[in-house]
């Protein structure tokens, strides 16, 4: 089991510590409901230092990551972060991932904890180009300040004027006392805020001065359970759930990172699967009746045939009804179709709805 950088803090804030992707990591501080609310309406902080951090380059840097990228990098300038994945050879998604523009010929890749050696792995195996690849993940901790008091709670640490940052923008620079530190809003619960990337030494220092800065403003550490109840209400995908190796990215409906206007990884076969029409579909579902749906639910039709599987499921805090999504045949995927989802036996009416669950 790895630690992070400041597991030593976690464990004295009195944190329920839990294995995760290969790491001790906290799931919760005062509870859920109330870390959940706290992002939504004020501030809080992740520990999110266990993602694994690549970084690619070289002249030919662009071209390998548009080679196991679905999206198209090129677009990108410096400043700019994408959301992509990386297909695999026969329709699934190795991981999903971010690309940032650091400098010319050179991209930060950042990636999810729990698949670092296999996307290395992967990414090293279609690096024919010489590009020349670091993995930095066990060198850099980040932590994400997230809600719609960031900003104001955190501009005192800064001389970047945090309220420029475009969202899926970054800058790097100064902050709380450490020099060459990527500041980037590419947030994950839908409420706001800012990531910082910076160096394992630095990053206690970092903290502390941030919960010095927001003081005032009511910040709390935050664990990961309230981080996958925000996600799960901005219908964000969460790989190992609701994106996997079998699951491509069109029926994930990741059409959006998925551009044939470049060559990548399996492109062609993506390409005919969206010219022929996906038959299952990743929906997002609320129930209509009480109840709360979970990972691997079945949901069924109303004769109780069972036709998908529930990838996603919780009662989400700022709704207060369970909300949930799962893949179904396309027939069962339009706004609006009912579906049933199998709770201990019982089959609860639920209703296909449109994304975001949360709307603020």
């Amino acid at each position: 089991m790895k630690n992070t950088a400041l597991t030593h803090i976690h464990e004295g804030l009195g944190a329920k510590m839990v294995p995760f992707a290969g790491y001790n990591m906290p799931v919760q501080y005062e509870g859920v409901n109330i870390e959940h609310e706290t992002v939504r309406n004020g501030v809080g902080v992740f520990d999110v230092s266990h993602m694994g951090e690549f970084l690619l380059s070289g002249p030919k840097a662009l071209d390998l990551i548009q080679k196991v990228t679905s999206n198209d990098a090129s677009q990108l300038t410096i400043g700019r972060a994408q959301y992509s994945c990386l297909p695999n050879d026969n329709g699934g998604i190795v991981d999903d991932l971010i690309v940032y523009k650091v400098k010319e010929e050179q991209y930060l890749l950042v990636v999810n904890a729990s698949n670092i050696e296999k996307d290395w792995n992967w990414i090293s195996s279609k690096n024919d180009m010489d590009v020349d690849m670091r993995n930095i993940s066990d060198d850099y901790s980040l932590l994400a300040i997230q809600g719609p008091k960031a900003v104001e709670a955190m501009q005192a640490l800064t001389p970047i004027d945090l309220s420029a940052i475009k969202y899926y923008h970054f800058e790097v620079g100064e902050f709380a006392g450490i020099e060459h530190v990527i500041i980037s809003a590419t947030g994950y619960t839908g409420s706001g805020g800012f990531e910082i990337y910076a160096k394992n030494e630095d990053i206690e220092q970092i903290w502390n001065k941030v919960f010095e800065a927001g003081a005032s403003f009511g910040i709390k550490p935050i664990g990961l359970a309230a981080r996958d109840t925000l996600r799960l209400e901005m219908g964000f995908c969460l790989y190992g759930n609701d994106i996997n190796d079998t699951t491509s990215p069109l029926e994930a409906g990741l059409g959006w990172i998925t551009k044939f206007t470049k060559d990548f990884t399996n492109s062609e076969a993506l390409k005919k699967q969206k010219e022929e029409g996906v038959t299952k579909k990743l929906v997002a579902f609320e129930l209509t009746e009480r109840g709360i749906p979970r990972h691997d639910y079945e949901i069924t039709d109303k004769d109780g045939n069972v036709i998908g599987i529930v990838t996603s499921g919780t009662m989400a805090p700022s709704l207060n009804k369970g909300i949930g999504l799962g893949y179904v045949p396309t027939a069962f995927a339009p706004e609006g179709s009912e579906i049933f989802i199998r709770i201990r036996k019982n089959d609860i009416p639920a209703k296909v709805v449109k994304l975001p669950f949360y709307k603020k």
